[in-house]
């Protein structure tokens, strides 16, 4: 989710020059209010069933 987040943050805020590090923080600060109050879910596609498919061996199946 984190990198999901960073992805965006980048397109939408970073994709520009920004003069100093002030600026840099005020712009990414306005950026994550923005992101925090539209509150975006997140589409998963990559399920826990596919990934104990494709990741056998890093998601073994463990009786209850």
């Amino acid at each position: 989710m984190a990198e999901i987040e960073i992805g965006v943050l980048s397109r939408q805020c970073l994709a520009r020059r920004i003069p100093d590090r002030e600026t840099l923080e005020r712009q990414i600060a306005a950026w994550q209010a923005r992101r925090n109050a539209a509150a975006t879910p997140v589409d998963w596609r990559f399920r826990t069933e596919d990934s104990r498919v494709k990741l056998k061996s890093l998601y073994p199946i463990i009786p209850c």
